[in-house]
């Protein structure tokens, strides 16, 4: 691996998985943070608004953006919504290093799922046929020296790891596969709204976006097979488990289920296989991915799940794990596979 500095710019990091990307560079080797871009928090300090972040940057402010000041850096993470990161990517990809996209705007393949979607055309086919889908675990090679990168997001990286291994394995049947997820609220962002007020989340469980959920066409494309996607949203703040069921092949059993999850994952930094379900309290604040699978003989289904922490793992840690392979840095830099417990 290369022995460098990266300079680095986090555009849109006074939102939670911006937070997090100023968590996780704190304590990367190689980064060298240049500036925090936040509009509506410009001029305020980062510790002020996270308290947390306080001592790792006692005296950085989040600044106004400025796309010339980005212009000669070697890695720009953009933590912004969807359109907008469209609108901003082709003015900084081939100025910068590389682009990591912390939203959806380059992550499907087909243009065509975005207006029916995320209710808008998408305008850029270039860099959407060039954007390399940011989960080292199916796309590693390719992303080595990316320009672009479009990162999963939290839904679809615990959905594909939970299912890809047992769908190219041919244990489970590609169609009338559900994907039942909960999820932590900050899930839906830090602007208060209706979803995520303390009296709507607080021993609530709220079922949203079914039938026709955003990420559904991102989770077919990477599990390769039909899901029915319904997230929950539960009173936690970060976590997010993946229960999915699907159709055993014929000569699917237990065992062989096991077998394909451990080939799968073998030598893999983050993924761990357990040997029973997994939780969200395990991965807690770690870049960590805890699998399982199993046939349940009497209903004839496959049961298979996925925790990680949906703002790292499932963004921010994840996001940097993809900059680090992309840049020719140890894919562990910055990330720990250790959770956060009690």
């Amino acid at each position: 691996m290369r022995e460098q500095t990266i300079r680095t710019a986090i555009v849109g990091a006074s939102g939670y998985t911006g937070a997090e990307l100023l968590r996780l560079v704190a304590n990367h080797p190689n980064i060298e943070l240049v500036a925090a871009t936040g509009d509506s928090m410009a001029g305020r300090r980062v510790g002020d608004l996270y308290p947390s972040l306080h001592t790792a940057y006692p005296d950085l402010v989040f600044t106004e953006f400025d796309a010339d000041a980005l212009s000669g850096l070697d890695l720009v993470f953009l933590g912004l919504p969807h359109a907008a990161s469209m609108e901003l990517a082709p003015q900084i990809v081939g100025e910068v290093g590389c682009v990591v996209d912390l939203s959806a705007a380059y992550r499907l393949s087909d243009a065509s799922h975005y207006p029916t979607f995320y209710g808008f055309e998408h305008t850029q086919p270039e860099l959407l046929a060039e954007a390399v889908f940011g989960l080292p675990e199916l796309h590693r090679d390719l992303l080595t020296g990316a320009r672009l990168v479009a990162t999963p997001g939290c839904h679809v990286t615990a959905a594909t790891l939970a299912l890809r291994p047992l769908v190219e394995a041919g244990l489970v049947e590609n169609t009338g596969v559900i994907v039942n997820n909960v999820t932590g609220i900050t899930g839906a962002g830090r602007t208060p709204t209706e979803t995520n007020v303390f009296t709507n989340i607080d021993s609530n469980v709220v079922a949203y976006g079914l039938l026709h959920h955003r990420h559904t066409p991102e989770i077919e494309q990477e599990v390769g097979a039909q899901v029915l996607f319904t997230p929950h949203l539960v009173p936690m703040s970060r976590g997010i488990l993946a229960t999915c069921y699907a159709t055993p092949a014929a000569d699917c059993s237990a065992e062989r289920l096991v077998g394909a999850m451990r080939t799968f994952y073998d030598g893999e930094p983050f993924v761990s296989v357990l040997d029973g379900p997994p939780a969200t309290k395990s991965v807690l604040g770690s870049n960590a991915a805890h699998v399982w699978a199993t046939l349940d003989e009497r209903t004839g289904r496959v049961i298979t799940m996925c925790s990680i922490d949906n703002l790292t793992k499932g963004a921010s840690g994840g996001a940097l794990q993809a900059a680090n392979v992309a840049l020719g840095l140890d894919e562990t830099a910055g990330l720990t596979m250790v959770g956060v417990a009690p």
